[in-house]
């Protein structure tokens, strides 16, 4: 069981987890770090854990089992964290069927992801990827296409 300095307890902590830590997502689990602040008393508190298990993973039982089983992995983990940093583990629904040793092999594998910087090597995401080539399709017949000119008639007809 973690102790209470290290659980996270209010919404407004888990909301700037939310919103400005680094994700990372594995099968049964997703991970959000937020590593700590560079103002003043920083590294002060210790590293905090928080954990969101929602109805999608099952009943309240299922639920609070899959909790448990987190915060008994993540025991072990949290001197892993620097001082000051926050973690939010978020259940996924294969997370209340997953063995033990599954979902610590992705829990460590999920924290290593986020807590590593970004670099400038990555592959481009997004609007960077090349575009298919030009011309038919797979499986497009080129007897489909439109007429291109006015006096261009059906191909199939």
């Amino acid at each position: 069981m973690l102790s209470p300095k290290n659980r996270m307890r209010h919404s407004s902590e888990f909301g700037s987890v939310m919103r400005t830590g680094r994700r990372s997502s594995r099968e049964t689990l997703a991970v959000v770090y937020l590593s700590p602040s560079t103002g003043p008393g920083a590294g002060l508190e210790p590293p905090r854990v928080g954990f969101v298990v929602s109805k999608a993973v099952g009943g309240a039982v299922v639920r609070k089992r899959v909790q448990r089983r987190l915060r008994h992995l993540m025991r072990s983990r949290l001197g892993d964290l620097p001082d000051g940093s926050l973690l939010v583990v978020r259940a996924k629904p294969s997370s209340a069927t997953a063995r033990n040793e599954d979902l610590a092999a992705q829990l460590d594998s999920a924290i290593a992801a986020a807590k590593r910087p970004k670099s400038a090597s990555r592959r481009p995401r997004g609007r960077g990827r090349p575009r298919p080539p030009e011309g038919p399709a797979h499986g497009e017949a080129d007897g489909n296409r439109r007429p291109e000119a006015a006096g261009e008639r059906w191909a199939g007809r």
